[in-house]
């Protein structure tokens, strides 16, 4: 343990908003309605976000994460991911006449209707976003292999080429929720370059709340000597604030899962310290960091706000009734 320096306080600014988003409460208030509601278990395909903190808790509450739809046993609750899932799983689920409550959130819904709505017309669809995350699995697979090309950078955007199918007058693109926003612009500005006809959404697809995330902690960056960003390595909005972090001044960023994981004694030294959250960590978490850090240093807390947040998503339908 660091010895506590009582002569020099630790600045701490704390982003906000920062951690849990409207679409986070949704999906894991579905799993816990529909554990009060039809007891355990109840089986999530997927993570339900990407936070083990909240995983470990529903688990214990009587959730069963599973891989595969085929794990999930007629005549209990299946729920879908916050992340999202491709129509191939919501077919075989009704094949199967499962009790399937889709837990996805509404805005990465906005994005697969897009999908859909290009494909009816015969577009070929760019989508912006990272190889593997279960969110881009679920939005490509709103259409039929090969009508979705995964443009992950600028160099993609630069080179790739369209198949032999698609007609150039008639492209378009979307973008994962979770993307840097300025990372994501950079893509659509060579997107553009290269098809001037391509059409876009006609709001951003990046979320309000990664936004809100990311202008937060460029707010903070520059002023602290470290930003620490609590959240899950396996979140894309969460390693994306590490990134605005550092390409907004921040001496170094990293990314924390939880308080025990991190090493006291490396700030000894430092003046101010930056802290935020993932849109899926929860703020007991926050609480816990700051709580192990107050006992270390002597510290001032210096809220710093750049938006107010106040959007609630409803419960999905078989819940609500």
């Amino acid at each position: 343990m660091a010895q506590k320096n009582e002569d020099q306080a630790l600045t701490v600014f704390l982003a906000a908003p920062r951690g849990f988003c409207a679409g986070v409460e949704r999906a894991i208030r579905t799993v816990e309605e529909t554990l009060a509601r039809h007891g355990a278990p109840v089986y999530v395909r997927h993570e339900i976000v990407h936070n083990s903190h909240v995983v470990r808790r529903l688990k214990a509450m009587g959730a069963i994460f599973i891989d595969e739809l085929s794990q999930a046993p007629i005549g209990r609750p299946v729920i879908f991911s916050a992340h999202g899932a491709p129509r191939s799983v919501h077919d075989e689920a009704a094949r199967r006449d499962l009790m399937a409550l889709d837990a996805t959130c509404p805005l990465v819904l906005k994005v697969h209707g897009e999908i859909r709505r290009h494909e009816l017309a015969n577009r070929h669809v760019f989508l912006i976003g990272h190889a593997g995350h279960p969110e881009v699995t679920g939005t490509m697979g709103q259409a039929p292999d090969g009508r979705v090309t995964l443009i992950e950078t600028v160099a993609d955007a630069k080179n790739v080429s369209l198949p032999e199918y698609a007609d150039p007058a008639a492209l378009a693109f979307a973008t994962q929720t979770t993307l840097s926003v300025d990372d994501t612009r950079e893509i659509i500005v060579q997107l553009k370059r290269r098809f001037p006809g391509i059409i876009g959404p006609r709001k951003n697809d990046i979320c309000y709340a990664t936004t809100n995330r990311q202008a937060a902690v460029k707010a903070i960056a520059s002023k602290s000597d470290l930003v620490i960003v609590i959240g899950s390595p396996t979140s894309s909005n969460s390693q994306r604030l590490v990134e605005v972090a550092r390409a907004s001044g921040a001496g170094d960023a990293l990314l924390l899962e939880c308080a025990e994981e991190f090493d006291f004694n490396s700030i000894a030294n430092l003046q101010s310290i930056g802290v935020t959250a993932g849109a899926s960590a929860p703020e007991i978490l926050i609480e816990r960091f700051l709580s192990v850090l107050a006992a270390e240093r002597e510290i001032k807390i210096e809220t710093v706000t750049t938006a107010q947040e106040d959007i609630v998503f409803k419960t999905p339908l078989l819940l609500a009734s």
